[in-house]
Order: structure tokens, then sequence, then C-alpha cells
């Protein structure tokens, strides 16, 4: 599918088959994609959750207010991130640029982040959002509808998951094979309400 069309026809599905099922190289395609989305210092601190087990998906669905798209959808994916994914073996990042490139980055990295805690969290923030595009824009390109999500007890789902403590949810993605067509775009402001030149 071409880039634009997915773009234009990708929408925020929330009713799915519940009977379709991706197989395991759909979903190793769609996530080799997921992980060339690019990260500051690149460090790929975002972490992916895949919830197979039907029970763990029913417990994530009663504390996301119910919403049958958890347990419905194809696949679940839950979006996290390291937040200190930056001092955890940094030279893994680098270890195929030249030498000169590392000696510059690695002491980098550690001059931005350290004791930088807000800097941490954001860029977990960031970095997860571009991933999640990618994510669903190529689930598109597959024939996949999609749906980003953060209506859930995020303090709950981190319990069912067993979310380590230096870790954060992002928030949450459903995929599969759409049932019921998303609403029509309730509304999209005019570019020039939001796109604007040098400064408001």
């Amino acid at each position: 599918m071409d880039i634009k069309q997915a773009i234009v026809s990708r929408r925020s599905v929330k009713h799915y088959d519940p009977d379709h099922v991706m197989t395991e190289a759909e979903i190793e395609e769609l996530m080799q994609y997921a992980i060339l989305s690019p990260t500051a210092f690149n460090i790929q601190h975002w972490r992916f959750i895949q919830v197979e087990d039907k029970d763990k998906r029913q417990q994530i669905q009663d504390v996301s207010w119910g919403q049958t798209q958890v347990t419905e959808a194809s696949l679940l994916l839950i979006l996290c991130a390291d937040l200190n994914a930056w001092e955890k073996q940094p030279e893994r990042y680098w270890a195929d640029a030249p030498e000169e490139v590392q000696g510059f980055l690695l002491p980098a990295i550690e001059n931005y982040y350290a004791n930088h805690h807000q800097g941490q969290r954001d860029e977990c923030m960031r970095s997860s959002s571009i991933a999640a595009m990618n994510i669903m824009l190529m689930a598109k390109g597959m024939g996949y509808d999609s749906c980003p999500m953060d209506g859930f007890d995020f303090d709950q789902v981190a319990k069912i998951i067993n979310l380590p403590h230096d870790h954060i949810i992002t928030m949450m993605i459903t995929v599969g094979k759409k049932k019921v067509d998303a609403r029509p775009r309730a509304g999209q402001l005019p570019l020039n309400e939001v796109f604007f030149k040098n400064s408001f």
C-alpha cells in the first residue's frame, strides 16, 4: 500500500473479528519494522509486550473500562520503555560505528541523561510514540487495522505484565481485522490553524 494511502486510510478501529488469527510470520514482520523507528542517541529503549494469554487479556480488558478490543483484536501490544536504557551497556547501541563516533557519543549519552529524570521519561514517550506510528502504518500496509490506547489503568496493567520497576508503560495498541468501520472523521482542523512559519 502506498504510504499516502496508509496515512489517509488508517483509522482507530475499536471492533475486531475475534476469530481472526495473525500468523507468527506476520507479527514478526510487523515488529521488525517497528524496531526501525528512531530513538535519541539510538538507545532503542522501547520494549514491546505481546499479550497472548487469554486470562491476561481478560484481566487487561477488566482494567480498560471493559473495552472489548483488548480481547477481540488479533494482537495486543503493550508499548513500554526502559527509563535507564541509556546506562545499560550503551556501547551496544554504537557497536558498528567508527571508534571516533563511539568516543564522542558514549560520553554524550551519559552527560545528557545522568540526573535528568524528566529527560529520560520524555525520551521514552517520544520514542514509543514514533514506534507506535510505525506499527500502525505498517499494520495498515499489511491489510490490518489498529488503535492506540491509553484508556486503561496503567498501574494495574503494569502488575499484570510484571513490569520492571525502571520501565514505564506508554500506551497499548490493538491490531486486527475490523468488524465495524471506524466512524467518519469527527472534525479536522484546517492546516492554517495548526501550521505556522517561524513563530506563532
